[in-house]
This record gives structure tokens, C-alpha cells and sequence, in this order.
């Protein structure tokens, strides 16, 4: 019975695609956990409202939004078939290619990154990784600032390992000064750092990330059992 009871709260993912019938253009593949029920319905509630985020086009400030993510499918096929009614000459297909996977899961703390590659019509599409860490006993989300104790010390440590990485500092947006990224992730490895395409350099530069290893600023994380 107690076997039971801690298999019943175990936190488990699978991989699940998300569609609708009449979706043609979008394609998401993302991580559902299952197990212990409140927790689980919280990562996967924040998943579903982030990649319905990114799904987002047309009026930022629009007052009525899709109230979930195949609403929002629907409505990404709605604004391209628009779009090509508006602009029959254009051939280009709109796209949209989203994947998630965990990337760490321990007793304290789960981190899932989700790839984004959305096209409407440009030039180029962009690629966008985003990383979503999430206390593995609530599921409530854990931002950035929160995962981090000692912002100063970590860095201070985050700067020299960027150094090592990029040696070319002429291609930065402001090369004198370092900022930590938006997006902190975690791997068996280390505590992962990723600069976004435009985030501190230009489209050509790509995305620059690295890894610090756990025993380097283990002391300075809100969790530091690794």
C-alpha cells in the first residue's frame, strides 16, 4: 500500500503532440507529466500557457485571446489563411515547429527546455530556446531570479566562463558590459546560460550558451543538492 501510494506520486513525462483538425502549419511536441495530480497539473498547465504564448500573433494588446493552446493552433491556421486571402501572390507557407523536452528532473527540481521555430512570411524564421524550471514538489514555476541566491557571485562566475566561450567580443551589441541571460537552465551536467538569437548579438551570431559546472556555484542556487 505505501509502495502504491509513492508510485501513484511519482512524477513521470511522456512525449504528447497537441493538433486540431483543421491545423495544417503547426506542430508541437511537448512533454506531459503525470503522477502526483496537483503538481502535475501545474508543469503542464505553465507549458501549455507558455507555448500558447509563443503561438501569439496579430494585436499584443488585443482584449479577447485564445483560452487555450488549440484555440491558439486554430487561430495561427486563421491568421495565415488570412493573411493568404489579403496577399494571394505570396506563396510562402506560414510554420510553426515547437518541441519540448526535460532536460534535468531531480527530488528538488525540473527543467524542461522548449524549442520554438516560428516562420510568418519573412525573410528568415526565427529559432527561439526557452528553459522552464519548476519545483518538483509544488510544479510551481521557478523564475530566473528566484533560482539564484547570490546574483553578484554567480556572475561574476557566469562572466568568466562567457569569456572562455566567446573570444571574439566585437560581435556583442555592448561587448564592455555582461548581463546574465534570460533563459538559465539546468542539464546533468551544469547550470546551462543561453543567449537567444538578438538577445546580446546579431541574427548572424546564432545562439551562444554554455555550461558551469554544478560544483562551481552549487552554493549560490536555491537548490543545491546536485
Amino acid at each position: 500500500m505505501v509502495f502504491s501510494c509513492k508510485k501513484e506520486n511519482e512524477l513521470t513525462f511522456s512525449e504528447i503532440q497537441v493538433t486540431t483538425n483543421n491545423n495544417t502549419i503547426v506542430e508541437v511536441f511537448i512533454p506531459k507529466a503525470t503522477g502526483n495530480k496537483a503538481t502535475s497539473k501545474a508543469i503542464n498547465t505553465e507549458i501549455e500557457n507558455f507555448i500558447t504564448s509563443l503561438l501569439e500573433i496579430g494585436d499584443p494588446k488585443a482584449k479577447t485571446k485564445p483560452s487555450s493552446l488549440t484555440k491558439q493552433i486554430e487561430a495561427f491556421n486563421s491568421e495565415y489563411n488570412n493573411f493568404i486571402k489579403d496577399f494571394p501572390e505570396v506563396t510562402q507557407l506560414w510554420e510553426a515547429q515547437i518541441d519540448g523536452e526535460v532536460i534535468y528532473q531531480s527530488k528538488d527540481i525540473i527543467s524542461i527546455a522548449i524549442t520554438a521555430y516560428l516562420n510568418t512570411g519573412g525573410a528568415h524564421g526565427n529559432t527561439n530556446i526557452s528553459f522552464l524550471n519548476f519545483d518538483a514538489a509544488t510544479g510551481k514555476r521557478i523564475l530566473k531570479e528566484k533560482l539564484i541566491t547570490n546574483t553578484k557571485a554567480f556572475t561574476n562566475i557566469a562572466k568568466t566562463y562567457f569569456n572562455e566561450e566567446l573570444t571574439d567580443k566585437s560581435i556583442l551589441f555592448e561587448p564592455e558590459s555582461f548581463t546574465l541571460p534570460e533563459n538559465i537552465g539546468i542539464s546533468e551536467e551544469g547550470i546551462i546560460l543561453l543567449y537567444n538569437t538578438y538577445e546580446i548579438a546579431p541574427y548572424a551570431s546564432g545562439i551562444i550558451e554554455f555550461t558551469i559546472p554544478f560544483e562551481k556555484v552549487k552554493s549560490y542556487l536555491i537548490f543545491n543538492s546536485f
